[in-house]
């Protein structure tokens, strides 16, 4: 199998809206040939809509938006849990404090489909203090896909 589906592969909103599903028992995507099941995004919040369980956002980075969620309802994830702290639940409602109008994130998470349409849900949301940031993001997805991704894929 191939190794880009262990990483958070750095995409641009216009390749990651545009990756194809695969339908297999772990929720995949494929880029040129390539299984992808995790990406990192950088972009400006454009959207944010919280609720009791998730915290909803849009990332723009200039050439789509990216869907994201954040689950704050770890509580219930972690049921087996025994004792009362949540590091999980509380690392959540941190990350969401940082996704507001306007700011700059980088985020990592899974790519899920929701009702028919690509999101990442996020496991690591970080607020990036640089506006070259976002550039140098956009020269990383550039330098990868022309190095890494989209390579052929390694004869057995």
């Amino acid at each position: 199998m191939d190794s880009l589906h262990l990483v958070h592969v750095k995409l641009l909103a216009a390749d990651l809206l545009t990756l194809t599903p695969r339908h297999t028992s772990l929720p995949s995507f494929v880029r040129s040939g390539r299984t992808v099941a995790r990406a990192e995004v950088v972009g400006v919040v454009v959207s944010r809509d919280r609720r009791e369980k998730f915290l909803r956002f849009l990332v723009d980075d200039g050439t789509g938006c990216v869907p994201c969620v954040l689950w704050l309802n770890h509580q219930y994830l972690n049921a087996n849990s025994s004792s009362d702290s949540d590091p999980t639940g509380e690392m959540a409602s941190k990350m969401s404090e940082v996704v507001r109008l306007g700011t700059l994130l980088r985020v990592r998470g899974r790519i899920v489909m929701y009702r028919g349409a690509i999101q990442i849900a996020a496991r690591d949301v970080v607020l990036e203090e640089d506006p070259n940031m976002e550039v140098l993001h956009w020269l990383q997805c550039i330098h990868m896909a022309k190095e890494c991704y989209d390579l052929p894929l390694p004869s057995a």
